[in-house]
């Protein structure tokens, strides 16, 4: 299995794509319960929604399941939201807090995993910023996600169609959120919030140096907003996801024509 898959482009738009990968070697399937087997948590059909979005954006995409290693995890293993419950850099449980392993991997098989999947795909990603940092003096980050609008496990109630994470504005100049959410804003029939539940993985809060030119923000989508429904087997649904895909398609536009306005790192900061 190739860890990564990259589409190299011109704009200063990078898409990351960690969490829509559905590859799991046989070794780990065999260690999963059949809950696990069926990979619920994956963020469907996701790299097929922003497909084509926006011409020349570079796309870095993990093609493994989160479930083998989660790509937006601190490989250190830290959690990212202290004190509130959320799965792990290798999940022992699904969204909804049911065990997803006969055999639980140990710290051995993590750190395997680690070196194998994540690595790569980080190494792949970074490479990439530093490729369009280069030619356009910044490069903006937009991490790509989504999520069943419904989990009691992880949040209360029914999340927003548009959940906008920036850690709390540390991690992109403050006109990237301004536009992304003045989008989500405009867009009749949706809802939106900004660093609600989700304030940007460990993907976002990593990359997001505005000093230096590198700017992050993380979209988590409501899965309800371009599926048929939040449960097996996951069908798209072209009508709602062509609705979506258009203020997908705005958002990512006026990213990329933010970009030349933006502040350019002077100095050490590059």
């Amino acid at each position: 299995m190739t860890p990564v898959e990259i589409t190299r482009g011109d704009s200063p738009v990078v898409l990351g794509l960690p969490h829509t990968g559905t590859c799991v070697p046989e070794d780990v399937r065999a260690d999963l319960n059949a809950r696990g087997r069926g990979l619920d948590d994956t963020d469907w059909h996701i790299h097929k929604l922003y497909e084509g979005l926006l011409p020349g954006a570079t796309s870095v995409r993990a093609t493994f399941h989160r479930y083998v290693i989660d790509a937006n995890r601190d490989p250190s293993g830290a959690s990212l939201y202290p004190g509130q419950n959320t799965t792990a850099l290798v999940p022992l449980t699904d969204f909804d807090g049911y065990d997803i392993w006969d055999r639980t991997p140990d710290d051995a098989e993590i750190e395997k995993r680690r070196a194998t999947y994540h690595a790569p795909y980080h190494a792949a990603l970074a490479a990439e910023l530093e490729r369009v940092r280069a030619r356009h003096g910044v490069a903006i980050l937009y991490d790509c996600h989504s999520i069943r609008s419904e989990i009691p496990f992880l949040f209360d109630g029914v999340l927003p169609d548009f959940s906008i994470g920036t850690n709390m504005g540390e991690t992109c100049d403050p006109a990237i959120e301004r536009t992304v959410s003045a989008v989500c804003d405009r867009a009749e029939g949706y809802t939106g919030t900004i660093n609600g539940r989700f304030k940007g993985g460990w993907t976002t809060r990593h990359y997001g140096r505005p000093q230096s030119g590198l700017h992050a923000i993380q979209m988590e989508l409501a899965q309800s907003t371009y599926l048929d429904a939040e449960a097996a087997p996951w069908r798209y649904d072209a009508a709602k996801a062509d609705r979506l895909r258009a203020h997908l398609a705005e958002i990512l536009t006026e990213l990329a024509d933010l970009a030349p306005t933006l502040p350019k790192p002077t100095g050490d900061q590059a």
